[in-house]
């Protein structure tokens, strides 16, 4: 109270007193009419009010900035505390006994992610460990359908464990913008899993069975497929580019204008296969087991026959149009490649039946 007085005598003092003082500094002792000395004086208190205004304006800023720098602090502070407290009860109802609880869980976790991008990387990884520990392959828990069960006894993900197929549809949603390297699935079962459209680049999915998944239009650039088991798997117009397919099972997958340009598909059992007009261009079939394969309209070109890498490959009964495009220097008819009609265009998949009433046919390769 006293020190604002004080500044304000000071500052009146100084409007009275330094204008005066300013003005003789600069007439330096000349003789000017009294009229002319007043009008000098008035000039300069003029000048000080306008630069005082100005500091005042500038000081009323800066203190508004400061203001709302403390108010925003303070937002931010209660966010992440209410995004915390959101976290931790989510996580909490993931070891719930009551399915409904734990999808809750699941969804909550996924909404975070959505918001918090510095939450995001460690949501993708409790639901990666969210589905290898309550699908393990084998399957080891008495619900789970045992590793032999026909396929078409199946019931689908999202029927026999909805809370996995949340947690799978919101990992292949969240994968697209994460920016670690690598999340794991390896040895998980899938069998029947609803992957339509969902992105999985560089995930790893050794050893997995996802026999009869959906994977229509899915990005699995640069996934690990190793050992994985895909029989009867819909992979149609799905992105397979680098992704390394080394000793996987794709008996009976269908793999329609699929993208597998340099995919590893190393010793790959592929018999009775849909290829028809994948591009495979630079992909490896090195000892690949394409027998009885549909490889109509299917694009192998864009190297030559070493570097395509379908030497040791068995095409005994494969399918093969006017329109499939082979390696330079690669003979067909000594691989036992038969020549047929090309299928025209493809049916939309809008006139297929849906995944949760198709039924696997049976393979006429054996096992």
């Amino acid at each position: 109270m006293l020190a604002g007085a004080a500044g304000l005598v000071v500052l009146g003092t100084g409007f009275v007193l330094l204008p005066g003082v300013v003005v003789d500094h600069d007439l330096a002792g000349a003789s000017v009419a009294a009229q002319d000395r007043l009008k000098a004086v008035n000039d300069v208190r003029t000048t000080l009010l306008q630069v005082v205004g100005g500091l005042v304006v500038l000081f009323g800023a800066y203190a508004t900035w400061r203001q709302l720098r403390v108010s925003q602090d303070g937002l931010r502070a209660t966010q992440e505390g209410y995004v915390t407290d959101r976290f931790s009860r989510a996580v909490d109802q993931l070891g719930s006994d009551k399915l409904d609880v734990r999808i809750g869980g699941l969804h909550a976790l996924w909404r975070i992610a959505e918001q918090s991008a510095r939450d995001r990387e460690a949501i993708i990884s409790i639901q990666a460990a969210y589905l290898r520990t309550h699908l393990p392959w084998p399957p080891a828990g008495p619900e789970s359908p045992a590793a032999d069960v026909p396929i078409n006894e199946i019931a689908p993900l999202e029927t026999r464990a909805a809370d996995a197929q949340v947690a799978l549809t919101a990992l292949g949603v969240l994968c697209r913008h994460r920016e670690q390297s690598w999340v794991n699935l390896s040895i998980t079962d899938l069998r029947r899993a609803d992957c339509d459209g969902l992105w999985f680049p560089e995930v790893n999915f050794d050893r997995a069975c996802l026999e009869a998944a959906g994977l229509y239009r899915a990005n699995l650039t640069q996934a690990s497929l190793v050992s994985v088991n895909l029989r009867h798997a819909d992979l149609t117009t799905a992105i397979l580019r680098r992704a390394r397919c080394v000793l996987a099972d794709l008996r009976g997958a269908k793999l329609v204008e699929t993208d597998l340009r340099d995919a590893d598909f190393t010793e790959t059992d592929l018999r009775e296969a849909n290829l028809r007009k994948a591009v495979a261009h630079g992909a490896v079939f090195q000892r690949a087991d394409l027998r009885l394969a549909d490889l109509r309209g299917t694009d192998l070109s864009g190297t030559d026959l070493s570097t395509a890498n379908l030497v040791g490959a068995r095409l005994t009964g494969a399918m093969a149009s006017e329109h499939t495009r082979w390696p330079a220097g690669f003979d067909r008819a000594a691989a036992g490649v038969v020549d047929t009609d090309d299928p025209g265009p493809e049916p939309s998949p809008l006139l297929q039946p849906p995944g949760m009433t198709w039924q696997a046919p049976p393979l006429r390769s054996t096992p």
